[in-house]
């Protein structure tokens, strides 16, 4: 139901706030009726409580004779209040001249809260009244409601991914239909790809159509096929391709030249730039293209299936489409088609995405405000420089918001159920071990998160009070701090600019977010690059909001306080040296409100400024681009026709329509491989002088190159600032010379790296033949000016996981130090690594043979040995749940910089489930990291990421690994995903019509007769699963990880009778629990042995208790051993304990 307007104005006008609440909008009489004081400025402000919803409060603050305070100063108040009441609306009423304002801090899916208010007057209604239709609570939802649904009332109803996956299996066959229409294409590959330029560049117009931005008509493209088709005949002289389309992007939507004949045709439309729609390489290629009517008859069929919306709002119905489900449905058609490259979920790329470009982002503003100057005092700046450190917030540390509101940064997953009582059954078990035998069942919702049994609650818990107990006591003072501690960094971000005292520091961000230089060097479809745009969209809106406050409050005279007399000083009294600022903040706001709005000036800036990507699929390439532009497009409002945009933004450009141009990235995405070229000036430099050598003009030829590439970076400065700065006269005749003079230069830098291959430059065919294989892309001249200066700020991204044996027959890599290594992961790190500048966070989501494999050791080398590094180090298992669909791969995400303490930060190896929703919190609660450290011989990353299981470690490596092989023979599984399967005779396994013979699953290690049962039984504990899973890739089990064991076997005759007991308990039992099982394969049926060695855990749990003794672990130490990972390797089984 809606609202009813006419009642809800009356309210509002007679400032009848709690019947409004109460009676109209549905909700309750607040339950705390206690007014609040809050003193801002030595004023104090009353709050009164008049209504909540789940949690969810109402304030209204009346101000008597005088106006209501400058945005600045209701932030104050808003911070005092998140305090104690996380989301809430506050009312501002004023009594002098009637007007109101409303402050809610709004929750946004994957964004920080922030901080909005909005006006309320005669003249300025229909904005809150929006506003209040949202929170509207029908009487029909009520016994359904939680604060979930109260925080947002437009949470997404329907499942995204079972949208995603109808619209693409029909995605799939409409591309190929729409395939075979295409005539005049002779090489498939380019076929396909002009069918998914053709798909791409009509669902962008299907979009905005359906948003009135052609000529008015939600149907455009429908009705003049139908037109075409009347006025022409079907498929008669011109097909609808030709006579229509082609002139529609082409002439249409990619020029602004008009002619009447043009407009006569096409009606209304805009001109959008943005590269899509100009002429492309295929069509210069193909001149002679021809696309059948039918081919539109029926790709306009499927489209008209679904109801099409650019904007952000959520899916209401399966057969709705919006941008974000267009760009799943890209990630599936891209990564199907490129070989070891997964589409990577929305919570990977925000974690990877938040803790390098926030980090960089304050390290840089740290860095230019250095040296600190003396102490400032409270409560204003009055210095030409300021701290970071001490100083953003007006002589406060900017890390002082962590103490002085702690839970604010603390994930509201780990805080569920922290302040209620713990039963007493489990309450007695946290002193006292051997009382914890309701601690692996599973835990009350009122306490637990999805899945999780009491163990896990305590401990969420305790890490929950530690580091709190840390953030009130100030210990949390440095931004990767936030990283290792997993706090929330977003919404610190966010909250530091919002509350900068200091309109220096302000500039300062506002400057190095404005420069950020952000790279994914295997882009895709742009899953990153969209990730770091969502990042950066708050963190440039807090600043453009502070510098809007900057200047309202320096323009508002002096007022006299309650008592009369005292003047109460402007917020943050500015120094005239400070006040140079303001000017210039003036002059970047007036440049936002030049443009549609200031969300799409923002989007804008970051795709132009901020954004980088680079792939070998040049299809991959353009869908990330349309993805880019449809975001920008989702900005605009539906358009008035009447008035044409200006060239300044909003005006009187020809043909803008209500659609600001969008941005020219052809420059930013780039196609080619990224691993084949040169990556900087000194790889030039070399190449240039293998082939000079013996001659004395080198210098002169790497001068001339310099120089071009430099002219080439100019062009491109050049042509960007077009795009932001000037009213876009010359772009397209500035595109063509830069493409021209990167081309020339190209071929250039090309023939030198052929010669470096072997191939003769002479021999035509040889040559074009190693192009097309290796599709060189030289860093060094397409982003000249980043490389110049010292090389990008962030790199992030998901590079192919692929043998390098699978593509060497396609093109080779040539001086990579990680070649041994033999996977793509390993070399696109590396060249990451080239192209990264000295202050750069580099962070990427790999396989986890990266931790300990021996193969990979040059590349665990390359990381930690170029500088001095810090290093945060995630690890995931692919059972029960998989970071990846359909990808069975254990993974790590390496967070790394170059820093002047080498610091190595590594979290468990972390399981979660899939179906349960354990996935959803798995970033919030499941990370945990602790300080460890490097195995300086083989440069191993241990999966560590808590004391008990570091102190563990240590005990354990006291004592050297056995090493008294003899006659005797073990037999061990080479995979473990929870138990490791070790037996002291053979299991059985026979072929169909085969002999009996031992599985290729089961490897043997020879060993002395009198250490067989004893290697077998300390082989089956948890402790030596615990050891495996620290340094090994959790899955494939290698005779090193069997041997590394540090074992000793001078137990005790106590001791080593109790184990020789064990043993024979334990092989007597896994024997009773083994079913012998038929398997029919293609290769014909196969009968084996199964173990369930879970089914043995009291045993097991008995040969551990043994075994900590031996190693003197604490009970503690014990329970935690017995215990790990208990919910994942138990299963049900757990459940019937």
């Amino acid at each position: 139901m809606k609202i009813n307007r006419k009642n809800i104005t009356k309210y509002l006008d007679n400032f009848n706030f709690e019947s409004l609440f109460i009676e109209e909008l549905g909700w309750d009489y607040s339950e705390d009726d206690t007014e609040k004081y809050i003193t801002i400025d030595e004023q104090i402000f009353t709050l009164t409580p008049i209504a909540d919803k789940r949690g969810f409060n109402v304030f209204l603050c009346l101000l008597e004779n005088q106006s209501i305070p400058l945005s600045a100063t209701l932030k104050k108040i808003d911070k005092e209040v998140s305090k104690y009441s996380y989301e809430h609306f506050i009312i501002y009423v004023s009594q002098l001249d009637k007007n109101q304002k409303w402050q809610w801090v709004k929750k946004e899916a994957n964004q920080p809260l922030a901080n909005r208010t909005v006006e309320y007057s005669a003249h300025k209604k229909e904005a809150l009244l929006q506003i209040l239709d949202t929170i509207y609570i029908d009487l029909d939802e009520e016994e359904k409601l939680n604060l979930t649904e109260v925080r947002s009332r437009t949470r997404q109803a329907f499942d995204v991914d079972k949208v995603t996956k109808k619209f693409y299996d029909k995605f799939k066959k409409e591309h190929t239909q729409f395939l075979g229409f295409i005539e005049g294409i002779t090489v498939d590959f380019d076929k396909e790809w002009y069918a998914s330029l053709m798909l791409n560049r009509l669902m962008f117009v299907y979009f905005i159509q359906k948003k009135g931005f052609l000529n008015s008509d939600l149907n455009y493209l429908r009705n003049q096929l139908n037109k075409c088709q009347q006025e022409k005949g079907k498929d008669k002289f011109y097909s609808f391709y030709r006579y229509f389309l082609l002139r529609l992007f082409h002439d249409g939507l990619g020029s602004q030249n008009r002619t009447p004949e043009l407009d006569q045709l096409l009606g209304k439309v805009p001109y959008l730039n943005g590269g899509l729609f100009e002429i492309h390489p295929l069509e210069n290629k193909y001149p002679k293209i021809e696309i059948k009517d039918e081919a539109f008859e029926k790709i306009f069929a499927f489209f008209d299936q679904y109801n099409w919306y650019l904007d952000d709002r959520p899916l209401k119905s399966d057969n709705e489409i919006n941008p974000d489900v267009l760009g799943y449905i890209f990630e599936k058609y891209i990564n199907q088609k490129q070989m070891g490259a997964y589409y990577t979920k929305e919570d990977i790329t925000e974690y990877i995405s938040k803790n390098c470009i926030i980090p960089y982002l304050f390290d840089a503003v740290l860095r230019e405000c250095d040296p600190p100057p003396l102490p400032l005092k409270k409560g204003g700046v009055n210095i030409e420089k300021a701290p970071l450190i001490k100083g953003g917030l007006g002589g406060l540390s900017i890390f002082q918001l962590l103490q002085e509101n702690p839970d604010r940064y603390i994930y509201h997953a780990v805080k569920k159920g922290v302040n209620l009582p713990l039963p007493d059954d489990i309450a007695k078990g946290i002193n006292d071990v051997f009382q914890r035998e309701n601690w692996n069942q599973p835990a009350h919702e009122d306490y637990a998160l999805p899945t999780e049994i009491w163990r896990e609650v305590v401990a969420r818990r305790n890490r929950y009070f530690e580091i709190k107990e840390k953030l009130i006591n100030g210990e949390i003072t440095n931004i990767n701090d936030l990283i290792t501690y997993n706090l929330n960094i977003r919404q610190f971000a966010q909250d530091a600019i919002s509350n900068l005292n200091s309109p220096l520091i302000l500039k300062i961000f506002y400057e190095k977010l404005a420069t950020m230089s952000i790279l994914d060097p295997t882009c895709g479809s742009g899953a990153f690059l969209f990730s770091a745009l969502n990042i950066l969209y708050p963190l440039y809106d807090a600043c453009l909001e502070r510098m809007q406050e900057f200047v309202e409050e320096n323009n508002r005279p002096p007022t006299p306080n309650s008592g009369g007399d005292k003047k109460v000083p402007k917020v943050g009294d500015l120094g005239a040296n400070q006040k140079k600022y303001i000017k210039e903040f003036q002059g970047i706001l007036a440049n936002v409100r030049s443009h549609i709005n200031n969300k799409y000036f923002i989007l804008k800036n970051i795709i132009l400024n901020n954004l980088y990507g680079v792939d070998i699929m040049e299809e991959a390439t353009e869908v990330c681009k349309l993805r880019l532009f449809l975001k920008l497009a989702s900005q605009i409002n539906s358009p008035a026709f009447s008035t044409p945009l200006s060239k300044g933004g909003r005006g009187d450009q020809n043909y803008g329509y209500g659609i600001e141009p969008l941005p020219d990235i052809d420059f930013n995405i780039r196609s080619g491989n990224s691993l084949v070229g040169f990556a900087n000036y000194e790889e030039v430099e070399k190449a240039v002088k293998g082939d000079r050598q013996g001659k004395l003009d080198l210098y002169d030829d790497m001068a001339v190159i310099n120089a071009k590439a430099k002219a080439v970076s100019e062009v491109y400065q050049t042509f960007r600032s077009i795009q932001t700065q000037s009213d876009g006269a010359n772009f397209t005749e500035t595109k063509a010379k830069l493409k021209e003079n990167l081309a020339s230069l190209n071929e250039e830098l090309n023939r030198y790296l052929a010669k470096e291959y072997g191939v003769d430059i002479k021999k035509k065919k040889d040559y074009e033949k190693w192009l097309t294989s290796h599709q060189p892309f030289h860093w060094f001249t397409e982003f000249y000016s980043i490389i110049n200066n010292g090389g990008f700020d962030v790199i992030i991204g998901n590079p192919p996981y692929v043998e390098y044996s699978k593509v060497k027959k396609d093109y080779q890599i040539k001086g990579y130090e990680t070649e041994k290594c033999g996977n793509l992961y390993a070399f696109s790190i590396e060249r990451s690594l080239e192209l990264a500048n000295n202050q750069c966070y580099f962070s990427m989501i790999v396989p986890i043979s990266i931790a300990g494999n021996k193969k990979f050791k040059e590349i665990r080398k390359l990381l930690l040995n170029k500088g001095k590094n810090w290093l945060s180090f995630f690890s995931g298992d692919t059972h029960p749940g998989t970071l990846f669909s359909g990808v069975q791969q254990n993974l790590c995400i390496l967070i790394n910089k170059k820093s002047n303490n080498k610091k190595i930060f590594t979290s468990d190896f972390i399981r979660f489930f899939d179906s349960d929703n354990d996935r959803l919190f798995l970033f919030e609660v499941k990370v945990n990291y602790i300080k460890t450290f490097l195995d300086s011989d083989n440069y191993n990353i241990y999966k560590i990421g808590n004391k008990d299981l570091l102190n563990i470690f240590n005990s354990i490596n006291k004592y050297k690994p056995y090493n008294f092989l003899g006659e005797e023979v073990i037999y061990y599984h080479d995979v473990v995903h929870y138990w490791f399967k070790c037996l002291a005779k053979a299991p059985f396994f026979q072929r169909q019509g085969e002999t009996p013979t031992i599985s290729s699953h089961y490897k043997t290690l020879n060993i002395s007769n009198s250490d067989k049962l004893l290697m077998v039984t300390i082989l089956s504990s948890s402790l030596f699963y615990m050891w495996y899973i620290f340094g090994s890739n959790c899955r494939d089990v290698s005779k090193d990880n069997v041997l590394s064991f540090p074992v000793d076997f001078r137990f005790n005759q106590d001791n080593y009778k109790k184990l020789l007991d064990l043993a024979n308990l334990l092989f007597e039992d896994i024997e009773k629990n083994k079913k012998q099982v038929f398997y029919n394969k293609k290769s014909g049926g196969v009968t084996y042995d199964q173990y369930w060695i879970q089914h043995s855990k009291s045993i097991i749990d008995e040969i551990d208790k043994v075994l900590a003794e031996h190693y003197g672990f604490s009970e503690e130490e014990l329970d935690f051993i017995i215990n790990y990972d208990i919910k994942y390797r138990m299963g049900k089984e757990l459940d019937s304990d």
